[in-house]
């Protein structure tokens, strides 16, 4: 039978749509910027935004675990209202007003995102798990990734568009509109979409119900205090769970060692498209074009959980990754833009089977969602470090006088010294990953050992 016609499932697709499309995003740095922010300031809000999510990614866990994974989602979808009205209605003019108004935002969002992270999904699988469908959890994360992908595009489209002011009034003058308006007025309009899909978003949360399996309290019905000592006990029990679970500790080393690196990339991405002489209107080709890539691969995806190994999976994706990192490490110009097309299939992939194969280890849907916010938080951290990696490694290139003055395209430069070394940074990280891999089968065939003697000892007594 269908996962789709459970209710839950719908609202869930739904959810991440609106949840993860902002209309802001192809124009997320110049927005802060024309608002008033300085780029220092900017980046110091994305760091804000940042230590936000890492700060209470965890503690949401184990809140959604405690009070309701529904409750939690209801939480982030009206932090998503207040940051979106926030941004929407903010008065320009004053670098002060702008520059806290932003930080408040920046801090709501971060919290937000905080709390969606973990509870929708949880409560999504404990759906299917109530009704004995876990094994459908491919064929609804199949679903659910290609749709947020194709609103990606549809939102990066759109929010860019209506943006530019001329564009605007090219289209309100080709279809015998009176009326202009100025970039002050458009400025503000992928917010204004963007609020429009925070209340959409509410409403479909207020919709979801708690699975009827494990059913978690709907209020704060034992009071606040209470509430959050039973949370945080939640956060120590399900942290000693993981370290003590050799197959979900090997889960998320594995997607954090690929998404650090491959996230670290894409960040980095239009630096390389403009390394390698792309023109700037084709980086939001590029980025539509992963995007459509994103509404295709999980279909990949699921056929690889249903009918491979974990292992085969998992190697299968170290290899993708690693020839992609090797295409680009030659900066060949134009022609460099191939390879990127293997970050954004490896992106997903990280995704697909972080998700399909962590849920399924993850046996007691009480600590599920605390679980997952572990494991997000750990990519977190480790794509911070990997970034403070390159930023070391870049600023060591930048003392040699040499590579640091010379122009763009000339055989020293430090971006190409950069991208260069990526591969065999990937290697190392590769290697640590295997010798951790190692150390986890022979604590699982001690454990396994140590298990048989006490069975034989048991029967033997007995």
């Amino acid at each position: 039978m269908s996962p789709f016609r459970h209710r839950n499932i719908r609202l869930f697709i739904l959810f991440r749509v609106l949840f993860n499309a902002r209309f802001y995003y192809p124009v997320f740095t110049v927005l802060f910027l024309d608002m008033g922010l300085s780029l220092e300031q900017f980046l110091l809000l994305n760091a804000v935004w940042a230590g936000t999510i890492i700060l209470l990614e965890v503690p949401s866990g184990a809140m959604a675990d405690t009070i309701g994974r529904r409750n939690l989602v209801i939480i982030a979808a009206v932090g998503m209202v207040l940051e979106m009205a926030l941004l929407s209605f903010l008065p320009l003019g004053s670098s002060v007003v702008v520059f806290w108004g932003l930080l408040l935002n920046r801090v709501i969002s971060g919290s937000a995102e905080a709390m969606a992270s973990g509870a929708d999904e949880a409560l999504a699988f404990d759906t299917l798990k109530a009704h004995g469908e876990e094994l459908q959890w491919a064929r609804v994360l199949d679903l659910q990734m290609r749709l947020q992908a194709g609103a990606f595009v549809f939102a990066m489209l759109v929010g860019a568009l209506v943006y530019d002011a001329s564009a605007i009034n090219w289209i309100l003058d080709l279809v015998g509109v009176d009326a202009t308006v100025d970039p002050a007025q458009s400025l503000r309009f992928p917010l204004y979409l963007c609020l429009l899909s925070a209340v959409f978003a509410v409403t479909t949360a207020l919709s979801m119900r708690e699975p009827p399996a494990d059913h978690a309290p709907d209020a704060f019905s034992q009071g606040v205090a209470s509430t959050l000592r039973r949370a945080t006990t939640a956060v120590f029990q399900t942290g000693s769970w993981v370290v003590r679970t050799p197959v979900v500790l090997l889960i998320i080393a594995a997607a954090m060692t690929f998404d650090s690196t491959a996230r670290t990339i894409i960040t980095l991405a239009s630096e390389y498209y403009r390394y390698i002489n792309l023109p700037t209107y084709a980086f939001g080709i590029m980025g539509a074009g992963l995007g459509l890539l994103g509404t295709v691969a999980p279909m990949y995806a699921r056929r690889l959980v249903e009918r491979k190994t974990p292992l085969y999976n998992w190697s299968l994706l170290a290899v993708i990754l690693g020839l992609t990192l090797l295409g680009m490490s030659f900066t060949i110009p134009y022609w460099g833009a191939i390879p990127v097309v293997g970050i954004g299939l490896s992106l997903t992939l990280i995704r697909f089977f972080s998700s399909h194969y962590l849920n399924a280890a993850v046996t007691d849907s009480r600590r599920r969602a605390t679980v997952l916010s572990i494991q997000s938080l750990c990519a977190n951290i480790t794509y911070g470090g990997a970034g403070l990696i390159y930023m070391g490694f870049v600023a060591a290139l930048r003392e040699d006088p040499e590579a640091s003055e010379a122009p763009l395209g000339e055989s020293v430069p430090v971006f190409g010294q950069v991208m260069a070394w990526t591969p065999l940074y990937y290697l190392a990280t590769l290697l640590v990953l295997a010798a951790f891999a190692r150390w986890i089968k022979r604590r699982m065939s001690r454990f396994e050992a140590e298990a048989n003697v006490s069975e034989e000892s048991r029967t033997g007594g007995s």
